[in-house]
């Protein structure tokens, strides 16, 4: 059985990523659905996977990372409004024995993702 999972790394200040709330929502043809909501833990991992298992379906999801709350947090002297504050990221799981890994690298004013095993 597959799984999804992610983490994130801030490389404005070269560490993990910690307590950076997530939400993860499942895209239907008629809006979205809350799925799942987690916050990393000090390795800016989330301490379970997002999905697994029975709960691991074909389909689109979004991804979306509290980042302007966590640059607050951290003292950044951010812009109002800011300019990275919620990061979305759009993705589609298809093949469910697969693992499917969605890391984001972010900073206050850029971020990257891409998948990972």
């Amino acid at each position: 059985m597959g799984k999804l999972s992610t983490h994130v790394l801030d490389t404005a200040h070269g560490r993990p990523g910690a307590g950076v709330k997530i939400e993860l929502y499942a895209v239907h043809a008629d809006g979205r659905s809350l799925v799942k909501t987690a916050v990393t833990n000090q390795d800016g991992r989330c301490d379970e996977a997002l999905l697994e298992g029975i709960f691991l379906q074909r389909g689109q999801y979004e991804l979306v990372f509290f980042a302007g709350d966590y640059f607050a947090g951290m003292g950044v002297d951010l812009p109002s409004p800011r300019f990275l504050d919620r990061i979305v990221i759009a993705f589609g799981i298809f093949e469910l024995d697969q693992n499917y890994h969605v890391p984001l690298v972010m900073t206050p004013w850029s971020y990257s993702t891409y998948r990972g095993s």
